[in-house]
Protein backbone atom coordinates (compact mmCIF):
# COMPACT_ATOMS: atom_id res chain seq x y z
CA UNK A 1 0.00 0.00 0.00
CA UNK A 2 1.17 3.38 -1.02
CA UNK A 3 1.61 5.62 2.28
CA UNK A 4 3.68 8.84 1.15
CA UNK A 5 4.46 11.24 3.72
CA UNK A 6 1.36 13.54 4.20
CA UNK A 7 2.84 17.86 5.11
CA UNK A 8 -0.59 18.44 7.64
CA UNK A 9 -0.45 15.51 9.92
CA UNK A 10 1.08 15.92 13.43
CA UNK A 11 3.77 13.39 14.88
CA UNK A 12 5.74 14.35 18.05
CA UNK A 13 8.02 12.80 20.57
CA UNK A 14 8.16 14.78 24.05
CA UNK A 15 10.41 15.06 26.75
CA UNK A 16 9.25 14.02 30.50
CA UNK A 17 10.26 15.97 33.52
CA UNK A 18 13.10 15.20 34.80
CA UNK A 19 11.81 14.34 38.09
CA UNK A 20 10.39 11.15 36.03
CA UNK A 21 13.55 9.84 34.92
CA UNK A 22 13.75 6.49 35.58
CA UNK A 23 10.16 6.33 35.30
CA UNK A 24 8.79 7.46 31.91
CA UNK A 25 11.09 7.71 28.67
CA UNK A 26 8.93 9.74 26.45
CA UNK A 27 5.67 10.82 25.26
CA UNK A 28 4.34 10.53 21.88
CA UNK A 29 1.72 12.61 20.32
CA UNK A 30 -0.26 11.87 17.22
CA UNK A 31 -2.74 14.40 15.57
CA UNK A 32 -4.37 13.79 11.63
CA UNK A 33 -7.12 15.95 12.56
CA UNK A 34 -5.37 18.63 10.57
CA UNK A 35 -4.88 16.70 7.25
CA UNK A 36 -7.79 16.53 4.45
CA UNK A 37 -8.05 13.46 2.34
CA UNK A 38 -5.70 11.33 3.98
CA UNK A 39 -5.73 7.50 2.56
CA UNK A 40 -6.35 4.20 4.80
CA UNK A 41 -2.26 3.30 4.17
CA UNK A 42 -1.62 6.96 5.80
CA UNK A 43 -3.65 6.29 8.85
CA UNK A 44 -1.87 3.10 9.64
CA UNK A 45 1.14 3.35 12.68
CA UNK A 46 3.91 0.89 12.49
CA UNK A 47 5.66 0.17 15.76
CA UNK A 48 8.88 -2.02 16.06
CA UNK A 49 9.00 -4.65 19.38
CA UNK A 50 9.99 -2.89 22.46
CA UNK A 51 10.87 -3.21 25.84
CA UNK A 52 8.95 -0.67 27.16
CA UNK A 53 4.99 -0.67 28.51
CA UNK A 54 2.83 1.98 27.25
CA UNK A 55 -0.37 3.93 28.34
CA UNK A 56 -2.55 5.84 25.61
CA UNK A 57 -5.30 7.84 25.31
CA UNK A 58 -7.51 8.71 22.47
CA UNK A 59 -8.32 12.32 23.13
CA UNK A 60 -10.58 11.90 20.09
CA UNK A 61 -11.60 9.09 17.06
CA UNK A 62 -10.87 5.87 17.32
CA UNK A 63 -8.04 3.26 17.05
CA UNK A 64 -8.09 -0.75 15.67
CA UNK A 65 -5.04 -3.25 15.50
CA UNK A 66 -4.09 -4.80 11.86
CA UNK A 67 -2.87 -8.52 12.46
CA UNK A 68 0.39 -9.55 10.74
CA UNK A 69 -1.99 -11.43 8.24
CA UNK A 70 -3.85 -7.87 7.39
CA UNK A 71 -6.98 -8.85 9.17
CA UNK A 72 -8.75 -5.54 10.57
CA UNK A 73 -9.64 -6.08 14.43
CA UNK A 74 -12.11 -4.07 16.81
CA UNK A 75 -12.21 -0.68 17.27
CA UNK A 76 -10.25 -0.09 20.74
CA UNK A 77 -10.78 1.15 23.90
CA UNK A 78 -9.87 5.12 24.44
CA UNK A 79 -7.91 4.33 26.76
CA UNK A 80 -5.18 0.92 27.05
CA UNK A 81 -1.95 -0.44 28.14
CA UNK A 82 0.25 -2.47 26.38
CA UNK A 83 3.12 -4.69 27.96
CA UNK A 84 6.42 -5.09 26.20
CA UNK A 85 6.28 -6.54 22.69
CA UNK A 86 8.31 -9.39 21.15
CA UNK A 87 7.45 -8.17 17.48
CA UNK A 88 5.99 -5.58 15.28
CA UNK A 89 2.44 -3.89 15.66
CA UNK A 90 0.25 -1.90 13.57
CA UNK A 91 -2.46 -0.31 14.08
CA UNK A 92 -5.28 2.27 11.57
CA UNK A 93 -6.64 5.17 13.33
CA UNK A 94 -10.04 7.01 12.36
CA UNK A 95 -9.42 9.87 10.59
CA UNK A 96 -10.04 12.49 13.53
CA UNK A 97 -7.93 11.09 15.78
CA UNK A 98 -5.67 12.76 18.10
CA UNK A 99 -3.76 10.71 20.60
CA UNK A 100 -1.33 10.16 23.68
CA UNK A 101 1.07 7.97 24.54
CA UNK A 102 3.17 7.27 27.37
CA UNK A 103 6.41 5.06 26.59
CA UNK A 104 7.00 3.50 31.13
CA UNK A 105 9.73 1.41 31.66
CA UNK A 106 8.08 -2.61 33.06
CA UNK A 107 9.73 -1.92 36.96
CA UNK A 108 8.10 1.65 37.01
CA UNK A 109 4.86 0.29 36.33
CA UNK A 110 4.91 -2.75 38.44
CA UNK A 111 6.53 -0.36 41.19
CA UNK A 112 3.49 2.18 40.62
CA UNK A 113 0.39 -0.24 39.91
CA UNK A 114 1.55 -3.38 40.97
CA UNK A 115 0.40 -4.92 37.55
CA UNK A 116 2.14 -8.30 36.49
CA UNK A 117 4.29 -7.01 33.46
CA UNK A 118 4.94 -10.70 32.14
CA UNK A 119 1.11 -10.96 32.08
CA UNK A 120 1.03 -8.16 29.82
CA UNK A 121 3.75 -9.40 27.71
CA UNK A 122 2.46 -8.71 24.14
CA UNK A 123 -0.99 -7.88 25.28
CA UNK A 124 -3.28 -4.54 24.58
CA UNK A 125 -5.38 -4.37 27.22
CA UNK A 126 -7.88 -1.38 28.50
CA UNK A 127 -6.97 0.85 31.65
CA UNK A 128 -9.42 -0.64 33.87
CA UNK A 129 -6.87 -3.37 34.54
CA UNK A 130 -5.91 -0.89 36.75
CA UNK A 131 -8.52 -1.86 39.92
CA UNK A 132 -7.65 1.88 41.17
CA UNK A 133 -9.52 4.73 41.82
CA UNK A 134 -7.32 7.13 41.44
CA UNK A 135 -6.69 5.78 38.31
CA UNK A 136 -9.77 5.42 36.89
CA UNK A 137 -10.20 9.19 37.56
CA UNK A 138 -6.84 9.95 35.72
CA UNK A 139 -8.00 8.19 32.76
CA UNK A 140 -11.16 10.37 32.99
CA UNK A 141 -8.98 13.11 32.85
CA UNK A 142 -6.23 12.51 30.34
CA UNK A 143 -9.69 11.96 27.77
CA UNK A 144 -10.18 14.96 28.67
CA UNK A 145 -7.20 16.87 28.23
CA UNK A 146 -7.60 19.61 25.09
CA UNK A 147 -4.32 19.30 23.93
CA UNK A 148 -0.71 17.73 24.20
CA UNK A 149 0.59 20.29 26.74
CA UNK A 150 -2.46 19.62 28.90
CA UNK A 151 -2.42 15.89 28.55
CA UNK A 152 1.16 16.03 29.58
CA UNK A 153 0.84 18.07 32.52
CA UNK A 154 -2.28 16.08 33.76
CA UNK A 155 -0.17 13.13 33.64
CA UNK A 156 2.79 14.06 35.66
CA UNK A 157 0.45 15.69 38.19
CA UNK A 158 -0.81 12.44 39.10
CA UNK A 159 2.31 10.46 38.46
CA UNK A 160 4.82 12.77 40.03
CA UNK A 161 3.70 12.21 43.97
CA UNK A 162 3.29 8.40 42.74
CA UNK A 163 6.61 8.09 41.34
CA UNK A 164 8.54 9.98 44.72
CA UNK A 165 6.81 7.25 46.94
CA UNK A 166 8.60 4.37 44.91
CA UNK A 167 11.25 6.07 42.87
CA UNK A 168 14.35 4.58 45.79
CA UNK A 169 13.79 0.89 45.13
CA UNK A 170 13.20 0.96 42.01
CA UNK A 171 16.25 3.59 40.70
CA UNK A 172 18.74 3.68 43.57
CA UNK A 173 21.75 5.51 42.72
CA UNK A 174 20.58 8.91 42.05
CA UNK A 175 19.54 10.06 38.48
CA UNK A 176 17.99 6.70 37.31
CA UNK A 177 19.24 4.82 34.88
CA UNK A 178 20.89 5.97 31.97
CA UNK A 179 19.13 6.92 28.95
CA UNK A 180 18.81 4.44 25.88
CA UNK A 181 17.81 0.33 26.42
CA UNK A 182 21.27 -0.59 26.83
CA UNK A 183 21.92 1.61 29.48
CA UNK A 184 18.61 0.69 31.18
CA UNK A 185 18.93 -2.76 30.84
CA UNK A 186 22.50 -2.59 32.24
CA UNK A 187 21.10 -0.99 34.93
CA UNK A 188 18.16 -3.70 35.55
CA UNK A 189 21.35 -5.99 35.75
CA UNK A 190 23.23 -4.23 38.72
CA UNK A 191 19.83 -4.23 40.83
CA UNK A 192 18.69 -7.66 40.45
CA UNK A 193 22.42 -9.27 41.56
CA UNK A 194 22.20 -6.68 44.52
CA UNK A 195 19.00 -7.30 44.95
CA UNK A 196 18.29 -9.58 48.59
CA UNK A 197 19.63 -13.07 49.26
CA UNK A 198 20.50 -15.48 46.01
CA UNK A 199 23.06 -13.28 43.76
CA UNK A 200 23.38 -16.52 41.30
CA UNK A 201 23.23 -15.84 38.18
CA UNK A 202 20.14 -17.63 37.55
CA UNK A 203 18.25 -15.92 40.60
CA UNK A 204 19.03 -12.67 39.10
CA UNK A 205 17.97 -13.91 35.38
CA UNK A 206 14.46 -14.22 37.16
CA UNK A 207 14.26 -11.02 38.86
CA UNK A 208 14.94 -9.08 35.79
CA UNK A 209 12.10 -11.06 34.21
CA UNK A 210 9.88 -9.97 36.54
CA UNK A 211 10.85 -6.58 36.82
CA UNK A 212 10.81 -6.14 33.01
CA UNK A 213 8.44 -9.28 31.61
CA UNK A 214 11.05 -10.18 29.28
CA UNK A 215 14.38 -12.46 29.73
CA UNK A 216 18.16 -10.81 29.62
CA UNK A 217 18.57 -12.61 26.53
CA UNK A 218 15.43 -10.60 25.03
CA UNK A 219 16.53 -7.35 26.27
CA UNK A 220 19.97 -8.30 24.99
CA UNK A 221 18.71 -8.44 21.18
CA UNK A 222 16.68 -5.39 21.46
CA UNK A 223 19.21 -3.08 22.71
CA UNK A 224 22.16 -4.38 19.56
CA UNK A 225 19.13 -3.22 17.44
CA UNK A 226 18.65 0.03 18.96
CA UNK A 227 22.50 1.17 18.49
CA UNK A 228 22.09 -0.49 14.97
CA UNK A 229 19.21 1.46 14.28
CA UNK A 230 20.77 4.76 16.03
CA UNK A 231 24.58 3.80 13.53
CA UNK A 232 22.12 3.90 10.61
CA UNK A 233 20.48 7.46 11.67
CA UNK A 234 23.77 8.65 12.18
CA UNK A 235 25.60 7.82 8.99
CA UNK A 236 22.27 9.34 7.43
CA UNK A 237 22.13 12.50 8.57
CA UNK A 238 26.10 12.80 8.06
CA UNK A 239 25.10 11.91 4.16
CA UNK A 240 27.87 8.60 4.28
CA UNK A 241 26.78 5.55 2.44
CA UNK A 242 25.16 2.57 4.92
CA UNK A 243 27.53 -0.81 4.78
CA UNK A 244 25.60 -3.05 5.89
CA UNK A 245 28.25 -5.98 6.94
CA UNK A 246 30.55 -3.49 8.56
CA UNK A 247 27.68 -2.08 10.92
CA UNK A 248 26.36 -5.46 11.44
CA UNK A 249 30.34 -6.20 12.72
CA UNK A 250 30.35 -2.99 14.76
CA UNK A 251 27.04 -3.55 16.48
CA UNK A 252 27.47 -6.92 17.49
CA UNK A 253 25.92 -9.44 14.88
CA UNK A 254 27.72 -12.57 13.69
CA UNK A 255 27.09 -10.95 9.91
CA UNK A 256 25.05 -9.16 7.61
CA UNK A 257 22.31 -11.97 7.38
CA UNK A 258 21.92 -11.90 11.19
CA UNK A 259 21.56 -8.43 11.43
CA UNK A 260 18.80 -8.97 8.94
CA UNK A 261 16.90 -11.84 10.29
CA UNK A 262 17.10 -9.63 13.84
CA UNK A 263 15.93 -6.25 12.27
CA UNK A 264 12.82 -7.94 10.09
CA UNK A 265 12.13 -9.50 13.58
CA UNK A 266 11.69 -6.53 15.29
CA UNK A 267 10.45 -4.59 12.53
CA UNK A 268 8.70 -6.61 10.19
CA UNK A 269 11.24 -5.34 7.29
CA UNK A 270 14.61 -5.96 5.87
CA UNK A 271 17.09 -3.52 7.23
CA UNK A 272 17.36 -1.52 3.65
CA UNK A 273 13.19 -1.89 3.32
CA UNK A 274 12.48 -0.17 6.41
CA UNK A 275 15.14 2.67 5.87
CA UNK A 276 13.11 3.68 2.81
CA UNK A 277 9.75 3.35 4.62
CA UNK A 278 11.24 5.47 7.72
CA UNK A 279 11.97 8.29 5.11
CA UNK A 280 8.91 8.17 2.87
CA UNK A 281 6.33 6.53 4.14
CA UNK A 282 3.79 8.46 6.51
CA UNK A 283 2.60 5.26 8.56
CA UNK A 284 6.42 4.95 9.80
CA UNK A 285 6.10 8.22 12.22
CA UNK A 286 7.13 7.27 15.31
CA UNK A 287 10.28 5.45 14.04
CA UNK A 288 11.02 8.84 12.77
CA UNK A 289 10.33 10.82 16.02
CA UNK A 290 11.94 8.11 18.44
CA UNK A 291 15.51 9.01 17.31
Amino acid sequence: MNAPLHPDTVARLRVPSLALDGCVYAYLWRDLTGADALTEAQRNSWFPATPLCGLSWMLAGRVREIAPDGTVGDWLPASVVTGPRGGPKRFECSPDARSFMVAMRPEALLALTGVDIGGLKDRLLSQTVFDDPDWRALDAAMLAARDEQAAQRTFEDFLLPRWRAVRGRVAAGGGGPPRGYAGWMQHLALRAVAAGHGRSVRQAERRIKQWSGQSLRALRLISRAEAAFRAVRRLEQDDAAVIWSALAQDNGYADQAHLCREVRRISGFSPEDLCRRIAADEAFWAYRVWV
